[in-house]
């Protein structure tokens, strides 16, 4: 289960008594989700054009060069992200803004009043809550990041976007979404709507059939990445990373591939240069827990993004380490690919989740454990990169700070 607390008493009230309401873990499935939305009065039928995206990796990027663009072009904008870093307010922007305590505060209240019965997930509370505000405010566009999957995930209970987005397929969460990667791909595409577009970006061989099939199945027109459209490498965003550019033009071609939002081209990449999405390759700032010295943060939570990450390590060179990894992903990948990339390891805690234990995996892989961030932090000189979960990100994030606005 997603870990959330707020300095706000009232939205803390909130989610203890989201807690108590709510059983440990993953539940995929649409069928609470649906009975939670019918007894609110069907918000998802009351939304702006929906950009649906769903993906392993880098959908939650896309959607933040989504925003940029629409925003850019003077529109306004709901959007939808999982996880948060710091606050859960991070997963809701309202027309633009940042939901509020007092709104979440409310909107919590006025979801779990009626979960009687239900026994909702914190996903699917936090879709409800979200699909509800996104209802009651005007915008014109609406950006849904999947959470895990698609298929099942609540997110999928809207009925008809206006185009679908599938970014990097990988091996992630196999205990729901199958073992393989054509199983994973199929769930993930079948967020497809008959007649909505479909964009994704190319997958390895067996995940881009399974996308095929689906779509076709679902009767969605699929265009796809070396197929229907060719990246243009001149769309470069300001996020680091060439995985960022492809997903910059997953978001250029599910924005070509609409009619209700006219976005020129030259503004999509004047709009490129001003995105922003905390806790993806991002230099802290000076601040408590950085002390001045040099600090990056970087999910990568499981061996796509670890990839990703040693690609760019790569090209920038090679950093001091601090890897903090949940009990459910694969160290010996994520760790295996960045360590050839580290000019020293060091292995932590994952703060209110299950974790590996840092004393097994410097044990494992050489290198050392400390309690904290705080504490591996100060023994390292510049630079230095804490990844391996969003979490951990997030935990840096706050303790230095920086709370995303």
């Amino acid at each position: 289960m997603d870990f959330a607390r707020s300095t706000h008493p009232g939205v803390q009230a909130q989610l203890d008594r989201l807690t108590m309401i709510s059983p440990a873990g993953d539940r995929l499935g649409l069928e609470r989700i649906a009975v939670l939305l019918d007894r609110l009065g069907r918000p998802q039928d009351r939304l702006p054009p929906i950009f649906h995206v769903a993906g392993t990796n880098g959908k939650g990027s896309t959607i933040a060069m989504l925003r940029a663009a629409i925003e850019g072009a003077g529109h306004s904008v709901h959007v939808f992200t999982s996880p948060h870093l710091v606050r859960f307010n991070e997963r809701i922007r309202v027309a633009g803004r940042l939901i509020d305590d007092a709104a979440l505060e409310q909107l919590l209240s006025e979801v779990l009043t009626v979960a009687e019965g239900v026994e909702p997930s914190f996903f699917e509370v936090a879709t409800a809550v979200a699909l509800l505000a996104f209802a009651r405010t005007p915008a014109d566009a609406c950006l849904l990041e999947v959470g895990l999957g698609g298929r099942l995930d609540s997110t999928n209970i809207v009925a008809r976007p206006l185009v679908c987005g599938i970014a990097s397929v990988g091996l992630d969460h196999q205990q729901y979404l199958g073992t393989t990667l054509a199983e994973i791909a199929a769930e993930k595409a079948a967020i497809a709507k008959a007649g909505v577009p479909l964009v994704a970006l190319a997958q390895p061989p067996a995940a881009e059939a399974a996308i095929i099939a689906t779509a076709a199945e679902l009767g969605a027109p699929l265009l796809i990445e070396g197929r229907d459209w060719s990246a243009d490498q001149a769309l470069i965003p300001a996020l680091p990373g060439a995985h960022q550019v492809r997903n910059a033009n997953l978001a250029w071609h599910m924005l070509a591939a609409q009619d209700r939002l006219a976005i020129r081209h030259d503004d999509f990449v004047a709009a490129l240069k001003r995105v922003e999405w905390p806790g993806r390759l991002q230099r802290l700032g000076d601040g408590p827990l950085t002390q001045g010295v040099e600090t990056w943060i970087d999910g990568a939570h499981n061996g796509d993004a670890a990839a990703a990450l040693a690609r760019y390590l790569a090209a920038a060179g090679a950093m001091h380490l601090i890897l903090g990894i949940l009990a459910n992903k694969d160290a010996e990948d994520i760790v295996g690919l960045l360590k050839p990339h580290a000019l020293s390891l060091t292995f932590v805690p994952v703060p209110d989740h299950e974790h590996h234990d840092p004393a097994v995996l410097a044990r494992r892989f050489g290198g050392s454990a400390a309690a904290s961030v705080a504490d591996a932090l100060p023994r390292l000189p510049a630079p230095r990169l804490i990844a391996g979960s969003l979490y951990l990100a997030g935990a840096a994030l706050a303790a230095n700070n920086e709370v995303p606005g």
